[in-house]
């Protein structure tokens, strides 16, 4: 991952809607007054994020065909993005999976780092959880009310005593990656800090920081043991892997690997790990030793996201080369579908938990969720303007989440499952 300094830069320049809204101020359309868009407004012809075309200078198609033009991908890699082409799989688009719900406005989703987009989390079809500038915010779509769960643009320290626990605790941290899960939440910060709470409890339970000076957290994932019990994996820009045992949160394992890592992804039976970063390949490791079992060769640039398919037998990682590889663990040698973005990177991969559906995330403007039993041969792209912070389905397969980072139009965006899909 690049270094800190480049926190809000590379894909970041240049893309807020900003023809948009100084268009939308011209016509008097001022940010404070735009209004929820529901699944009813949308059905007759409103824009789902509630950009007032009628009122542009510009259609919504020639403004679509200009970002499609003019983004440029953030490549540590030159042209990796232009090598993929001949190996992707030619995908039928026009399905509809998921169906739009709701717009939220109230919601406003941040990023601090453009290459990490890990910050939405769905706990159930009604509950989500995000950030937002210095705080994690739950939002319910019951209520349709927001909550702050956790501050850390002040001081934070742990309420409970655990060996390793920081007790001093941490001020003003610029949260890179988080996690939650059931009731337990885990954030991870640009110096290192670990930050673990246990969600209806007051106070934080855990506060931990890595002492290397290149130890940006890049990813928390929290997970169940075979056994049952609750840990996490933090990948960290310092090459480091570490589990934690959220009950005692003590470190269990510390795997080091020859680059940074950006991403790893833990098999549904523990076995294997999933380990991607600052190098075109990535790697499957043994979870319970570190060591490599085969390297993964077919990306060509540095690589953000990985997940696995419930069935343990196939996964999926994401590159800045703009593609999706997916890879089955019966055969590694090449990847069995190859998935090619509109835009940019693919930065965040998400499975359903019943493995119907498979979701990835560019950078800006599109979301594609494939039929896995079609052999992600037919997908519904969802088409929309802003940066991604973040995606998640719920537990239950019933909702899909979309964090969407724009100063005018950033919103969170609400889908629900199909329940006849022809």
């Amino acid at each position: 991952m690049e270094g800190v300094h480049d926190d809000v830069g590379g894909e970041f320049r240049g893309r807020e809607l900003a023809s948009l809204e100084s268009d939308a101020h011209e016509s008097d359309y001022v940010n404070s007054e735009l209004d929820d868009t529901t699944d009813a407004q949308a059905s007759r012809g409103q824009d789902i994020q509630g950009i007032p075309w009628d009122r542009l200078s510009i259609t919504r198609e020639k403004y679509r065909q200009t970002r499609l033009e003019q983004y440029k991908n953030y490549e540590n890699i030159p042209h990796s993005g232009e090598g993929t082409g001949k190996d992707c799989n030619i995908t039928e688009k026009g399905s509809l999976y998921y169906e739009f719900q709701c717009n939220t406005r109230s919601v406003k989703p941040t990023i601090l780092h453009f290459q990490l987009r890990n910050l939405v989390w769905a706990t159930s079809k009604h509950d989500v959880y995000l950030m937002s500038n210095f705080s994690v915010i739950h939002w319910s779509s019951l209520s349709c009310t927001t909550s702050e769960i956790l501050n850390v643009s002040g001081h934070v320290a742990p309420s409970e005593k655990h060996p390793g626990s920081l007790l001093e605790g941490f001020t003003q941290t610029k949260v890179s990656s988080l996690a939650v899960k059931d009731k337990l939440l885990v954030a991870g910060g640009f110096k290192g800090e670990l930050i673990c709470k246990h969600l209806g409890q007051p106070g934080v339970s855990f506060c931990s920081r890595t002492t290397d000076d290149n130890a940006v957290k890049n990813a928390v994932e929290i997970y169940d043991n075979p056994s049952g019990a609750a840990h996490f994996t933090a990948s960290s820009n310092d090459c480091g892997v570490r589990d934690f045992d959220m009950e005692t949160f003590q470190l269990s394992k510390h795997f080091r690997f020859p680059w940074p890592a950006n991403h790893t992804s833990l098999s549904p039976d523990g076995k294997l790990l999933v380990v991607v970063g600052d190098n075109p390949d990535g790697m499957l490791v043994d979870a319970q030793n570190g060591k490599t079992l085969t390297p993964l060769c077919g990306h060509l640039d540095f690589s953000f996201a990985s997940a696995w398919h419930p069935d343990g037998v196939t996964f999926a990682t994401g590159n800045q080369d703009k593609t999706c590889r997916v890879w089955d663990v019966r055969n590694l040698s090449r990847s069995v579908a190859v998935l090619k973005g509109n835009l940019g990177a693919i930065r965040s991969i998400r499975y359903t938990s019943d493995g119907q559906y498979m979701m990835m995330a560019e950078p800006v403007d599109f979301v594609h969720v494939y039929d896995v039993k079609s052999g992600y041969e037919k997908e519904q792209e969802i088409d929309f303007f802003g940066e991604i912070s973040g995606i998640s389905f719920s537990p239950d397969t019933e909702s899909l989440f979309i964090g969407v980072r724009d100063l005018t139009y950033g919103c969170l965006l609400e889908y629900g499952r199909q329940k006849c899909v022809a």
